[in-house]
């Protein structure tokens, strides 16, 4: 019996031992599967933060298409404005030549009727002939202003007011 006795108790302690292992592998596979129950969590929260990640970015390529195109509307605008402003200020610019060529041709036919009054005026002797002449002048003022205009100064202007 002794010899059974060992027996039994070398039966269970393999009994035991495999029971023991079993508990283990039995623990090991519970951590394998949790793991593995994480792992999935875990990697599907990661397609989760890419997904949103990517949604961010896709939000912002679509504000700052948005941005760029209203930029490119304004110049667009801008541009537009600009070269009809550069259209008028060459027709301001043409005009501003013929006026000044007015102006020199204006002055110059002062510059002759002041010194066509001095040539006239020099050359009468007869002070009867000067007092009709200043009289004649005189008269015809009325119903001719540029008959007897005599200035001493030509007329100027300034780029300010041609503009206006």
């Amino acid at each position: 019996m002794a010899t059974s006795s060992t027996g039994a108790s070398s039966a269970s302690s393999t009994l035991g031992s495999s029971s023991s292992e079993e508990d283990i592998q039995q623990i090991l596979d519970e951590r394998k599967r949790k793991r593995m129950i994480s792992n999935r969590e875990s990697a599907r929260w990661s397609r989760m933060r890419k997904q949103k990640h990517l949604d961010d970015l896709m939000e912002h390529v679509s504000q700052l298409t948005k941005d760029n195109n209203q930029i490119l509307t304004s110049m667009n605008i801008t541009t537009h404005l600009y070269l009809n402003i550069e259209a008028e200020n060459s027709v301001l610019r043409a005009q501003m030549a013929e006026l000044s060529t007015r102006l020199q041709s204006l002055n110059e036919i002062i510059d002759f009727i002041n010194s066509s009054n001095g040539v006239f005026e020099n050359h009468d002797n007869n002070f009867e002939a000067a007092y009709h002449h200043q009289h004649q002048i005189s008269d015809d003022t009325f119903m001719n202003p540029w008959g007897s205009f005599s200035v001493n100064q030509p007329i100027m202007a300034s780029a300010d007011m041609i503009m206006y």
